[in-house]
This record gives C-alpha cells, sequence and structure tokens, in this order.
C-alpha cells in the first residue's frame, strides 16, 4: 500500500514540476485570410505569440538546428541574442557590427544574419558597412569577424542590410543607407546609389542593380532563377522580382506585388523576406508579414501592431518567428 502512495505522491510532484517549468507566451496580433488556399499554410485559430522582449529594433533571426536556438539582432544596441525554448532570451554576441573605438550613434549594429556553406555565422554589420563572418565556432561565440566583401569599386558600402547565400556558394546582399547615422545626407556615404551585390564563390563583388530606392530584404524562390527583393520606400513600398540571365546578371525586373496605397497607420514596410519550399512569400510589410503565393497572390497576413522587420523558419517550416521591433514572436502554423 505503501509503494502504491509513494508512487502516486512521485507522479503528482513530477506533473506539478513539468507545470511549473512549461513557459505560457502572450498571445498578440491575428491571421487575416484573404484566400481559402492560406488554410493549407495557417491553421485555423493559430496566433502569434510573444517569445522574447525588451529590445529597441529586432532584425535578422534565423534557426540554427544544430544548437536549437534563434539567433537575431538587436540593432541599435549592436548585440545579437539567442533563444532557446528551455532558457528563453540570452546574450549571445556584442558587438556585433561595429568594432571601431570611435563613439557613434545610429543603426550601427548587425541586421541580417545567416549561416554559410560551413555552418559559420555571417552578418552584415551596419556599423562597420561589410559583410563579416564570425571568427568563432557558433557555441563559442566572440566578437571576431573575417571580413568577406567591405566594398565596391573601392568605395565603401552604406550598410548592408539583408543577405542570402545562393545553392552555389554565391553571397546575394542589399545595401540601403539605414546604417548610416544621417542616412541618404551623411558625409561619410561613398556610393551613390543603394546597390543590390553579390559575391562570386571567388571573391568577386558584382553590382547586380543599382535602381532601387531602399532594397532590403532579398530571397529566391525555389529553383533560384527568380530573386526577389523588397523595397523599403514609403513612397515604393513593393516587392520585386528579377530572373537571372545566363551570365548570372539579372533582367526581367518587375513588380512582384505593390503595397502603394496602404493603410499609413499601420507600422512598417515592405522589409525582409523568406520563401517556404512550396514557393509561398512571407514579407514583412506594413502592418505585419504579408503571404504571398510563387505568382504574387497575396493570400493572407500575419498582423501585429508594431513595425515587422523580417521572420525565419523552422526548419520542418510549420513555425514561423518574427522580429517585431521590441518583441521576437512565433507563430505556430499547423501541427
Amino acid at each position: 500500500m505503501n509503494i502504491m502512495k509513494n508512487t502516486f505522491l512521485f507522479f503528482i510532484l513530477t506533473l506539478l514540476v513539468n507545470c511549473s517549468n512549461e513557459r505560457h507566451f502572450r498571445n498578440i496580433g491575428n491571421i487575416e485570410k484573404i484566400d481559402p488556399s492560406l488554410d493549407s499554410i495557417i491553421s485555423t485559430g493559430a496566433q502569434p505569440e510573444i517569445i522574447a522582449e525588451g529590445f529597441q529594433w529586432s532584425e535578422g533571426p534565423i534557426w540554427v538546428e544544430s544548437a536549437k536556438m534563434l539567433l537575431f539582432s538587436d540593432v541599435p544596441s549592436d548585440t545579437v541574442y539567442k533563444w532557446t525554448e528551455e532558457n528563453g532570451k540570452q546574450f549571445y554576441l556584442a558587438p556585433s557590427g561595429y568594432t571601431d573605438t570611435v563613439k557613434r550613434g545610429g543603426e550601427m549594429g548587425s541586421n541580417g544574419l545567416t549561416l554559410d556553406g560551413n555552418g559559420s555565422l555571417v552578418l552584415c554589420q551596419q556599423g562597420d558597412r561589410q559583410i563579416g563572418k564570425m571568427d568563432a565556432p557558433l557555441d563559442k561565440p566572440e566578437a571576431k569577424f573575417i571580413v568577406i566583401t567591405g566594398n565596391y569599386n573601392h568605395k565603401k558600402f552604406n550598410s548592408p542590410n539583408d543577405l542570402v547565400y545562393s545553392n552555389k556558394g554565391e553571397l546575394f546582399f542589399t545595401d540601403p543607407p539605414y546604417g548610416l547615422e544621417k542616412l541618404m545626407n551623411d558625409p561619410k556615404k561613398e556610393l551613390p546609389f543603394q546597390g543590390v551585390f553579390k559575391v562570386t564563390s571567388s571573391g568577386q563583388v558584382v553590382l547586380l542593380t543599382d535602381t532601387l530606392t531602399r532594397p532590403n530584404g532579398i530571397a529566391f524562390l525555389p529553383g533560384e532563377k527568380t530573386l526577389l527583393i523588397s523595397n523599403s520606400d514609403p513612397s515604393k513600398p513593393n516587392w520585386y522580382a528579377y530572373e537571372f540571365s545566363d551570365d548570372g546578371s539579372l533582367n526581367n525586373g518587375r513588380i512582384f506585388y505593390s503595397a502603394a496605397g496602404y493603410d499609413t497607420s499601420l507600422k512598417g514596410l515592405p522589409d525582409g523576406i523568406k520563401v517556404d519550399k512550396r514557393g509561398n512569400v512571407f514579407g514583412a510589410g506594413p502592418g505585419g508579414v504579408w503571404i504571398f503565393n510563387k505568382d504574387g497572390k497575396l493570400l493572407g497576413k500575419i498582423r501585429v501592431p508594431d513595425a515587422t522587420s523580417n521572420c525565419a523558419f523552422s526548419p520542418d517550416e510549420k513555425t514561423l518567428y518574427i522580429t517585431n521591433k521590441m518583441y521576437v514572436l512565433r507563430l505556430v502554423m499547423r501541427k
């Protein structure tokens, strides 16, 4: 009898401990369905939840499966944070985007983050105006960086913002002026345009286009024959699509989708982009994350009150992590 009683008490104690360790997150925002096909992407009843907060401007999320962690930038604080299910938000790396000793203001930290083919962390370093690779293992981060590229035709970049690697190992990135203290009027601005660039596997820097006013998010459609670029300009709030020529240059530039005429009371502009394996496009935009199919048809929106900068998938693409100004959100889209 005592054995049964003790076993029961142990079961109850274990249950109470597990319940106390379970994290409960606050919900925020809602899902707006515009096309019925959204049901195959986001289940009815799904809602974003706040998993971390207290940031100035969260950006550049990337899920690192080898460490079961989410990495993301807090741009003004020049810091990369990590989030895990077990420990929540934790400091990861600083400085992340500006390593000079001269004090400065503005958006100087890292922005977009990704992993290269060897699993090393690669950062858009706005303050240093370069793309850098952390010269340390992911599990032992240090603020030591190898410069991948820092200039075009001997002129420094404005402030690399977002980036993506192709399957060939080529690095594509955008270069708006947001990391410059005085933006377009900064006396240190050396390039007369805001470019989209490619770094070849041999290290050559190639200008792909200089026609966009504020190039920002960047991603490939499946097959990597089409490049998507968002333009975070309130006068031209568009997502653009470009095809690749045989020589690797861009052609057939067109508007993939335009948010022109959007409700300007909504916070945010076309920003970071992620594309799932089925070709569904998740683009940060006014009022949250806009979801399109591969043909540019708007399927729905993840609506949140504050400005959204970017997003990232879990490996199975069933969960979406969203950087949302002071917050980092998680949306379990389907089980």
